[in-house]
Parts: C-alpha cells; structure tokens; sequence
C-alpha cells in the first residue's frame, strides 16, 4: 500500500537548508581576521600613549626635582591654580571633565574627544606638581592615552561599537606604559567601566595595546619605580593569615570609602560656595600653602606631590601612623579643589602607610601589609580588583600577590557603591540589598542617597514588595 504523505511534508521547513548554501568564514577565520585588524591599531595606540607616558613622567620628574630645590615655590600653588584653571574656564570646558568625560563616551560614544585635552591635561598635571599639590598621575595617562587614541576613530572610519573598543585599548595603554604594568593596565580599561562587569570584547586589543604602551615608554629609556617586599617577609599562607588578610582589605575598603567621599565632599563644597571656576584652585592652593607653612615644610613636604619617596619607606621601616591620614587630607583638597593630575598614586600612598601602621595591630610584616595596602585601597576607590591584584604579581610576585588579591577583594567589597569615578556605572551590585542601583552611575548613586526617599517612594517600594514578592527574592530586581 503506498505511504500516504501530508500535504506539508512536500513543504521545506524554515530550517532546512537550501541545496546549494552559502557557505560562512570559518570562526577561526574571521577572528584571525579581526586580529590581523587589531594589532596595527593597538600598536598605534601604545605609540602614541607610550610616549605621552614617557612626556609626563620625565616633566613629572624634573618638577619634583625643581620643587624640592626651591621650597618656596610652593608659595606660587595658588596663582599656578587660577592660571590653569583660567586656561581651562577659557578653552577647555569641554575636556574639563577628564577620567569621567572619557568613561561617558565609553559608556555613551557621541562625539570625538578633543585633542586639546592632551596638552591642557599634561600642563595642568605639571603645575600641579611644580608648585606643591598632593595628586597623581594615573588620571593624566588615562586622559591623554584615550583622547589620542580617539583621533584615529576619524580617519579609520570607525564605528560606535569599535570607537567604544579603541577607547578602552587608550585607557589601558595609559595606565599600563605609566606604571609599567601591561597585565594590570590591560585588565583595567575594561574593569573600570563598571563595577562587577566585564567587557570580553576589548581585551585582546586592551591587551595589545597594554603591552605596546609599555613597551613604548621603556624604549623612551624611562624608568618606573621598582617596589620590593622581601621573601623573607611572606610568611607561609595559612588560615591566620586569611583571616588577617580579610581584615586588612576590610580598613582598606574603609579608607578607600572615606578618601572617596571627602574628595567628593569637598568638589561640591567648592563649586556650591565658589561660583566662578578659576578661583576654587586659587583657594585651593592657599589652603595648601598655609597648612605646609603654618604646620612646618619638615613635616609637610612629604604630603606633597607623588610622595614615592615616603611609598619606598613604608616597605622598609616604621612611619608615623597618621601619614595616611594626612596625605589623604592634602590629596582630596588639591583635587577638590580642581587641580589636575591623578588619584592613584596618591592611593598607593594612602594604601601603604595604612599598611605599613596596621602592622602595630596585625601579626604580618610590615612590608607585606604595605604591599597589600598599596594595591587594595586602590582596588576599593577604583572598583577594579582584578586589575589591583594582577598589579601586585606584576609589582611584587606571585606569593604577595596571593595575600594582596584577599585584600583587593574584601576593600573593593567595604569600599561599596562609591569611588573616584563618578562616571563609572554599576554593572552587577556588591549586594542584593542595593539591586535597584544596577545601571546607575555612581554620581547617581551617591546623589540618590544624599536624598532621603519621598513617602510616596516609600509606599510604592512596598506596595512592589506585597503585590510582587518575588521582587524581593530576585537579587536583579529594581534595575535601573
């Protein structure tokens, strides 16, 4: 008897595939191709932030040189103030806004970065330290290795998606050629955009681009500062030794917290109080003058600009336990007020000394915890553990990097939804209890907490919470 067939059965599914099909690149191929894309890119990245890197840490040098020559140069901190911040009301309000103008157009790509902002950001960071102000470098490296980066976006005719990419590869390239730490520096341009999130996309040519930029300033003959913890000064790991880990990454996230806020606090202050811009450095730097000199430039100098000499120290003898403290202080006014430069170095200050005292307390070496505190309070003020971590392998070696990782992480979970970055945006909350936060930046964040909740808020978070429990159950709940 014949097979009796569906009408249907003549019908081709949407799934079949025709007779002669179009056959795709392999995967392999077309990575391979996209790669081939990259490497030239990145290599072009590194270049040009490898050498804006090498710039700034020569100009960086002979300024510390020069000032601590002549002392009394840091009477002119406050005129070098409104002079840069003068230049900057004048011809650089649209770059004004710096690591979190860069992280904005990561998250949002519109329009090119200016190029203006290299210049202004390597003259501004320079007068900075010429003249006695407590900042970094790292927020420089990072302005001046994206905003160089962003030019090629034209003439490559890039996209918004791979704009967002050679943004990133800039980032990195700039943290990693001015602290000589490819690893870390690749690890942070993707980790830094967003807390708890990770952009795969970018890593090969962050990567790149990481190890280019190094590569870079280390062919311009310029040298970074070599941080040793002796062997001898890491014990075995054990159960005691998590544990004191722990709470050492617990005071660093603390701290981390604290230097976040003030320096916060203290940028609204100035712009509530000081209507107009240029005078907040002016203001800024006064203070700065009259603490150095009313307190006595013997006990003060040290607070001011990198202060890697006071860094070396904390790994290799005791200092006094309030220098965290004080280097805090002088750092959160110097950029609250509107000086330029960066945090990180800074933090690695704060972080060390704050190691270097818990030492007092805690049964580790002080070396050690001065490690730890180096790479931690840092990973808490930036939200970027991994990066902090892979920095402590690059800097000290896989077995302190063992204890520093412990505190990374533990800082960067006390540190909570705050940091440097205001632009930064919550990717995955550190806790369920803050879920309504994913997606938000944290200058939302820290506004939306300032602001107590409205009792109409309050009765329609519980109304959600009755007529929705499973909203209460759902750590994703509430995204923004």
């Amino acid at each position: 008897m014949p097979e009796i067939q569906s009408p249907s059965a003549n019908k081709k599914s949407p799934n079949t595939r025709p007779s002669n099909p179009r056959r795709p690149l392999p995967e392999q191929l077309l990575l391979l191709l996209d790669l081939a894309r990259w490497i030239p890119i990145s290599a072009l990245v590194g270049l040009l932030a490898g050498s804006a890197s090498a710039l700034l840490l020569v100009s960086l040098a002979y300024a510390t040189s020069l000032r601590e020559s002549h002392i009394w140069l840091i009477l002119l901190l406050a005129p070098a103030g409104g002079c840069v911040g003068l230049l900057y009301h004048r011809f650089g309000a649209s770059v004004e806004a710096g690591n979190n103008l860069i992280l904005e157009q990561v998250h949002d790509p519109t329009a090119v970065i200016p190029l203006r902002m290299t210049p202004f950001i390597l003259l501004g960071t320079f007068l900075t330290h010429l003249f006695g102000g407590s900042a970094g470098r790292e927020g420089t490296a990072i302005q001046t290795g994206a905003s160089l980066a962003d030019q090629l976006s034209i003439p490559l005719r890039l996209h918004r998606h791979d704009r967002r990419i050679l943004l990133m590869a800039g980032i990195s390239a700039g943290f990693a050629s001015v602290f000589g730490t490819p690893l870390a520096g690749a690890i942070f341009g993707i980790e830094v955009l967003a807390l708890g999130k990770l952009s795969y996309d970018a890593l090969v040519p962050c990567l790149l681009a990481a190890f280019f930029g190094d590569l870079v300033t280390r062919a311009w003959h310029v040298h970074h500062t070599l941080y040793r913890v002796a062997p001898a000064d890491i014990p075995p790991m054990s159960l005691l030794g998590v544990f004191y880990s722990m709470l050492a990454g617990a005071a660093f996230g603390l701290t981390a917290l604290a230097f976040a806020r003030l320096t916060h606090a203290i940028a609204r202050a100035a712009r509530r109080r000081i209507v107009y811009a240029p005078l907040r450095p002016v203001v800024g730097g006064l203070l700065v003058t009259i603490a150095v000199f009313s307190i006595g430039p013997a006990y003060t100098l040290k607070y001011l600009g990198l202060g890697i000499p006071t860094i070396l120290a904390a790994f290799t003898t005791h200092l006094p336990p309030w220098d965290f403290a004080a280097k805090s202080l002088f750092t959160a006014v110097t950029l609250g007020f509107g000086f330029k430069g960066g945090e990180v170095t800074p933090l690695f200050y704060i972080g060390s000394t704050l190691g270097n005292a818990l030492a007092h307390i805690l049964p580790l070496p002080a070396s050690l915890l001065a490690a730890m505190g180096f790479v931690a309070v840092f990973a808490g003020a930036a939200n970027t553990p991994i990066a902090s971590t892979l920095m402590a392998v690059e800097l000290f070696g896989a077995e302190a990097g063992a204890y520093a990782a412990i505190a990374c992480v533990l800082s960067y979970l006390f540190s909570g939804h705050a940091g440097i970055y205001h632009a930064q945006r919550v990717g995955r909350t550190k806790h369920r209890s803050n879920a309504a936060e994913e997606g938000l930046s944290l200058a939302v964040v820290a506004k939306r907490r300032d602001q107590p909740p409205t009792p109409v808020d309050v009765t329609n978070e519980a109304a959600l919470a009755i007529n929705h429990p499973e909203s209460r159950e759902s750590p994703r709940s509430g995204n923004a």
